[in-house]
């Protein structure tokens, strides 16, 4: 039996049917690593038994049990503009009946293209791929070859995908070569990798005084918002641009999150910091598999067929992706849903705070912080309190119809299709909801 469909607001509390989705997940394990094909959706960091959706309507999901729930995932961040959004849909639907790939150039790689530059008018060539790993890996190699040297820097925080050289931890010290955080990893790529601290200034001098003339790329999200929501300051993110210019060293920010999330624009925008590559993703794709990368002519021309560095992909530019992008993209262009979703983040940190929970924010992507301490901008400052109270809690949301990403350290996602109410019941439910041992 499975129980009603709840309201929007999300306010039944009873405890769900969640059969369907146990048996679907028992099946899946059997033929699937964990049963998932990627790893928090496995439910680990929140236990229990992972939810399968079947549908998705503006603000809402419905899972196999028939259980409603508002989604603050929106598919990990693409779906600014809600669920099965109509222009999106129709879209898609009209491309897919042409064909649903083609292997050859059309005419959709150029619309996105010219939408994308629009955005990032400091850019003068777009390349597209699959993902947003795959865009992060190709900006990596340009990098490489335009400088013609080896050494990487990041930072820990910040996730960049599951390329090899930036699945990377930190060594012993400041200024150490990294080591490797996923089996696999050799030592020998992990060990072109340096990694430094967020929001340390002299951390970053060092590292440049140390291996500036070797960095070929220092890559960063210059909002890191993949192991919390660590907001930075602009002075820091200017001196890493400073230092980046003086080394002769590539600044990639990575962007798959933050591209088009607060504007018709990447976060750079919002800073002032221009870099030499973006990375962008997610919301580019519209809820379809579209990673890119944008840059200077000088960098990017590099890529085969006109020059030596090598990129291709079956799937790359696939027309009915790009269709989805290019209708997101064309919604987003007059900044109305920027503005609505920047409004409901203020309601939801103004709300949670009166309920005596902090929710950082910036814009429309939010993490609530449980343990009442100060919002970290560090990863090495997340408190293990924090993250158990959101654990302990994560059951009871589910149970009020609220589905949040399933990891204390995952942040939270507005769209256009949410509305005050949605955002005031989630406050709520922040601030209501107790803990489970």
């Amino acid at each position: 039996m499975t129980s009603p469909p709840t309201t929007p607001s999300g306010a039944r509390s009873e405890a769900r049917t969640g059969a369907a989705s146990a048996s679907l997940f028992a099946r899946a394990q059997r033929v699937i690593p964990g049963g998932v094909s990627s790893p928090v959706r496995a439910f680990k960091s929140v236990g229990g038994t992972p939810v399968f959706f079947k549908r998705g309507e503006g603000a809402e999901v419905v899972d196999e049990d028939g259980n409603r729930y508002v989604d603050y995932c929106l598919a990990w961040g693409p779906l600014i503009l809600g669920h099965a959004h109509p222009a999106v849909i129709e879209a898609t639907i009209a491309a897919a009946k042409d064909g649903l790939a083609f292997g050859t150039c059309h005419r959709r790689e150029a619309e996105l293209a010219e939408l994308v530059l629009e955005a990032f008018p400091w850019a003068e060539r777009a390349r597209f791929v699959v993902s947003g790993t795959e865009a992060v890996l190709t900006a990596v190699r340009l990098a490489r070859a335009h400088t013609g040297r080896r050494l990487l820097l990041k930072f820990s925080g910040c996730y960049h995908g599951h390329v090899d050289a930036l699945m990377v931890k930190a060594g012993s010290g400041v200024a150490t070569l990294g080591l490797a955080e996923s089996a696999g990893v050799t030592e020998t790529v992990a060990h072109d990798t340096v990694v430094a601290p967020l929001a340390d200034e002299g951390a970053l001098r060092e590292v440049f005084a140390k291996y500036g003339a070797q960095i070929a790329a220092a890559i960063l999200e210059p909002l890191p918002a993949n192991n919390g929501l660590l907001e930075q300051t602009t002075s820091w993110l200017r001196t890493l641009r400073e230092l980046t210019k003086a080394s002769g060293s590539v600044l990639i920010f990575d962007e798959v999150i933050t591209g088009f999330r607060f504007g018709f624009h990447g976060y750079g925008k919002v800073v002032d910091v221009v870099p030499d590559l973006t990375t962008l993703g997610k919301i580019i794709g519209g809820g379809l598999p579209v990673g890119g990368v944008v840059g200077p002519a000088a960098i990017l021309d590099q890529l085969a067929p006109l020059g030596p560095v090598y990129q291709a992909g079956t799937m790359a530019g696939n027309p009915v992706a790009l269709a989805a992008g290019v209708a997101t993209l064309r919604e987003l262009r007059s900044g109305a849903v920027h503005a609505h979703v920047a409004a409901l983040g203020e309601r939801l940190s103004s709300r949670a705070k009166a309920r005596g929970v902090t929710v950082a924010h910036v814009g429309s992507v939010f993490w609530p912080v449980l343990d009442g301490g100060a919002v970290p901008n560090r990863a090495e400052d997340i408190r293990d309190a924090a993250v158990q109270a959101f654990k302990s809690r994560y059951r009871g949301w589910l149970d009020r119809g609220i589905y949040l990403p399933p990891s204390a350290y995952e942040v939270g996602f507005l769209s256009a299709a949410h509305k005050p109410e949605h955002v005031d019941a989630l406050a709520d439910a922040l601030g209501g909801v107790e803990g489970r041992g």
